[in-house]
């Protein structure tokens, strides 16, 4: 089928990736195993989505509450992600990719920060897709963050501030106030929940959810999510 069929094709992607675990454990795999196979798919879809000319792709990589799992698959987490830095160089520069990430980046371990920062800035001057990794992100904290910086705003400004703040006023105190909202959010594995993921971003989003684990999601399965999202009529609340 030609890529006629996915249009129009949203300008702003999230996903959140589920079903790694699962995926490994229902094949008598250790879990790390699909988190592995998962970084194939990641790399995939990037693929796909830039040659597609999708603006943004942000991937929900790492919450806040993921720091709640076991300290050696944590462990193992921080070290794949470190390793998913260096070796997708060569990928977001060929591709012409701005690589970029939202989240409390300062509990991120010192090695994985350093190898984050060099795969930003080295491809700050590119001019294609944005991809965007959650890294220890819960949407929750954000705003809360964004609220502090906004009473912050409003004290400064004195009497009749608070009135006159606006959504803007909020959203320059997001992780990156630059984020589109994004047009489609694709969760994988059947689940059927936010997870506390982009709560202020997604407020107009379509949603669809793949039956399929993030590890078995590649370019068949996100042409369907397009295709399903190419078919709906976005109202934005009009008759």
């Amino acid at each position: 089928m030609s890529d006629a069929s996915l249009t129009p094709l949203p300008e702003s992607v999230a996903i959140i990736m589920d079903g790694n675990g699962r995926w490994a454990e229902e094949r008598g795999e250790p879990r790390f195993h699909g988190h592995e196979v998962g970084a194939e798919s990641v790399r995939s879809v990037t693929r796909e989505c830039a040659r597609l000319g999708i603006k943004e792709l942000t991937l929900y990589a790492f919450s806040t509450e993921n720091w709640r799992r076991s300290e050696q698959e944590v462990g193992l987490l921080m070290g794949l992600l470190a390793q998913f830095l260096v070796q997708e160089r060569d990928e977001i520069m060929d591709n012409g990719i701005v690589f970029r990430a939202i989240g409390e980046l300062d509990q991120l371990p010192p090695a994985v920060r350093e190898e984050y920062e060099r795969t930003r800035d080295m491809s700050a001057q590119n001019g294609g897709m944005i991809l965007r990794l959650a890294l220890s992100y819960g949407s929750r904290r954000e705003l809360l963050r964004a609220a502090q910086g906004v009473a912050r705003l409003a004290l400064e400004q004195g009497e009749g501030a608070v009135e006159a703040l606006g959504e803007d006023d909020l959203r320059r105190f997001l992780y990156d106030p630059s984020m589109r909202d994004p047009d489609l959010l694709i969760r994988t594995a059947g689940e059927m929940r936010l997870s506390n993921f982009l709560l202020w971003q997604l407020s107009y989003a379509e949603l669809y959810v793949a039956e399929c684990c993030w590890p078995e999601f590649r370019e068949a399965q996100l042409h369907e999510a397009l295709r399903s999202f190419a078919a709906r009529e976005r109202r934005y609340g009009k008759a």
